[in-house]
């Protein structure tokens, strides 16, 4: 990863990420920009057309397309599709363990934050890979399940247990957790994300980093256990054969 990982970059994220509830269009507005120049390190994007898969109300779409991409949002979730009104013009609904995409037909696959929340994640993973070109490029990030955002609005208290965490939150606020433990929010570690990423038969692993972190904290990644604790967010990006 480039050195324009920077601390500064770190800390301007985290200070985004503490309002992504509050605030989620400058949180994703945030996100989106520093994304687009994250996996530009790994791919020229103009020209490219661009999948986004599980990509909600098209938070990423304008990033994209000011980079020279032609964006495809895809979102299961029609409640998603117009979280901030219309659906984004070309988003589509669909499975991302079913893609409703043709094998070989985009130059990038790109998920952010999307495989813990899939019941059968490494199926979408194949999924991404299918659709994409020979020589295109897979782009995958999710919040490992033991990482301090794990559980997500649910958290610290997944460290207990995923049931635990819902029924606390459930007690506490009056209401279940938009991510509910084993229907919407599933326990997905760094290990098992990397040991999928090296058996990948069609395509070759180009990076795994933390996305967040600075570009000298890479090396975290490395250590089992630690990684899954102190990763926050995983980043896995690899090159379709």
């Amino acid at each position: 990863m480039a050195r324009t990982a920077s601390l500064a970059r770190s800390v301007r994220l985290f200070r985004v990420f503490l309002q992504e509830q509050t605030d989620p269009d400058l949180f994703y507005g945030v996100l989106a920009r520093d994304s687009v120049e994250q996996l530009a390190q790994h791919v020229a994007l103009e020209g490219r057309t661009v999948l986004d898969v599980g990509g909600g109300p098209g938070y990423f779409a304008d990033a994209f397309r000011g980079a020279g991409a032609t964006y495809v949002g895809l979102e299961p979730d029609a409640g998603e599709m117009v979280a901030r009104g219309a659906p984004e013009p070309g988003t589509v609904r669909g499975s991302g363990e079913a893609l409703p995409v043709r094998t070989a037909a985009v130059d990038v696959c790109y998920s952010s934050n999307v495989l813990e929340h899939v019941r059968r994640p490494w199926t979408m993973a194949e999924e991404m890979v299918r659709v994409t070109k020979p020589g295109g490029t897979v782009y995958l990030s999710f919040t490992p399940w033991w990482s301090p955002h794990g559980g997500h609005e649910t958290g610290p208290w997944h460290y207990l247990g995923g049931d635990r965490a819902r029924r606390r939150y459930a007690r506490r606020f009056g209401r279940e957790p938009k991510n509910r433990f084993g229907e919407s929010l599933f326990a997905v570690s760094v290990g098992s994300a990397l040991r999928w990423a090296r058996r990948c038969a069609e395509a070759d692993v180009v990076a795994a980093y933390p996305r967040y972190h600075p570009w000298w904290a890479r090396w975290v990644v490395a250590v089992p256990l630690l990684r899954e604790v102190v990763s926050w967010n995983l980043v896995i990006v690899l090159r379709k054969k």
